[in-house]
């Protein structure tokens, strides 16, 4: 991969990075404080165990793809709240987005190793993407049984219309 090509699929991931955190914050959000304990079937991860991984774990690839490098986390960080995650979130993603803008061709094309896989870096933007996503998923289907509201993603959603989707992104 060069350098310039590198330089555009981080534009892109950036611009995607930064709707699909929009959303992930928001499906985070609708999991209450009380109810993060739940669990849909006893192999699953409770929605708080799920939150506080999407939440810190995209802070983490984001902050490798900027080191230019991962260091794999010391033991297990201690819990928190699903509304705690959320914060740290909110706050940490939007600037870490912006100091990806920043990141030098070069930087983004240099093979970067990853457990088993030896990338350029900038495709671990794809890796948080997909990793997001998929557990975003995975907490979006424990909401409605635990009592919570599902929040609108890519349309409207039974408890939050498209038209409300619509006036929230406004």
């Amino acid at each position: 991969m060069t350098p310039e090509q590198a330089a555009g699929m981080c534009q892109f991931f950036a611009q995607a990075l930064s709707m699909e955190t929009q959303n992930t914050a928001r499906v985070m959000a609708a999991v209450p404080d009380d109810k993060a304990s739940y669990k849909p079937h006893e192999k699953y991860m409770s929605a708080q165990e799920l939150t506080q991984h999407i939440g810190l774990t995209d802070i983490w690839f984001l902050e490798g793809v900027i080191a230019g490098g991962f260091t794999r986390p010391e033991g297990k960080p201690p819990e928190m709240k699903p509304s705690e995650v959320v914060a740290v979130y909110r706050e940490k993603i939007p600037g870490l987005i912006e100091r990806l803008k920043d990141l030098s061709p070069e930087h983004l094309a240099r093979s970067v190793q990853f457990y088993t896989f030896n990338l350029p870096n900038v495709l671990y933007l794809d890796f948080c993407l997909r990793h997001q996503i998929h557990h975003r998923g995975q907490l979006s289907m424990h909401l409605r049984p635990m009592g919570a509201r599902v929040p609108a993603i890519y349309g409207g959603s039974a408890d939050e219309p498209f038209e409300a989707a619509a006036a929230n992104q406004a």
